[in-house]
């Protein structure tokens, strides 16, 4: 007979599992219906007899995006809310292009582990682990070559490229958020107090004030 130790360890090992990330789905799919009232982790699903094709297709993901911004690049974010299809699968796609030297700045998924392939150009890299290593994993990128950004952890892209770069991504969730450290610190709603942040990267008051400044 089993140890009933042992069992409630493995039991805990598949529970664990089983809630760490979007649940499996238990029908064929489960299109998100934007319009139900009822709140649910994630979208309830429309009626089956409502889904078309076209709830599991997006076009236009061939057009370059618009890079003449301060960054230098262009996001194409293809999540649950542009594709209903994938509701409960667990997976998104985005496309990003940079201009020369354009940039993706320091961010988060908080929702996703991220895994990027180089379609054109030249691409910087990189990932920061977590407290209380802070080791940077970085790598520049041709054409052809991907990379993998663990989930959570905070990472960066920079095309080094002398013409522009195209990657395209995919991520583990159908949401996987997005949360851009520059803009979190300096730039929430309402303001960190300037004082909480002087301290936390120990500089004077007035930094940090001409830091907000800029992202509000």
């Amino acid at each position: 007979m089993a140890n009933p130790i042992v069992l409630l360890s493995l039991l805990a090992i598949i529970c664990t599992f089983a809630t760490a990330f979007e649940p499996s789905p238990l029908q064929d799919f489960c299109v998100a219906d934007f319009n139900s009232s009822v709140g649910v982790n994630g979208h309830v699903c429309l009626d089956p007899k409502h889904v078309q094709a076209d709830h599991f297709s997006y076009s236009g993901l061939h057009i370059a995006g618009n890079t003449s911004n301060p960054l230098g690049s262009n996001i194409n974010r293809l999540t649950v809310d542009q594709i209903p299809g994938l509701n409960t699968l667990g997976i998104s796609t985005v496309r990003v292009d940079f201009a020369p030297g354009g940039v993706v700045p320091i961010h988060r998924h908080p929702r996703a582990t991220e895994i990027v392939t180089v379609l054109q150009g030249r691409l910087r890299v990189g990932f920061v682990t977590s407290d209380p290593e802070n080791q940077v994993f970085t790598k520049i990128l041709q054409k052809g070559d991907v990379f993998v950004f663990p989930m959570g952890l905070v990472h960066f892209q920079q095309n080094v490229n002398s013409g522009n770069t195209v990657v395209i991504a995919f991520l583990s969730s159908q949401n996987p958020g997005v949360t851009a450290i520059a803009n979190a610190v300096f730039g929430s709603n309402p303001p960190i107090a300037d004082d909480i942040l002087a301290k936390a990267f120990q500089v004077d008051k007035s930094i940090i004030e001409e830091f907000q400044s800029q992202f509000n």
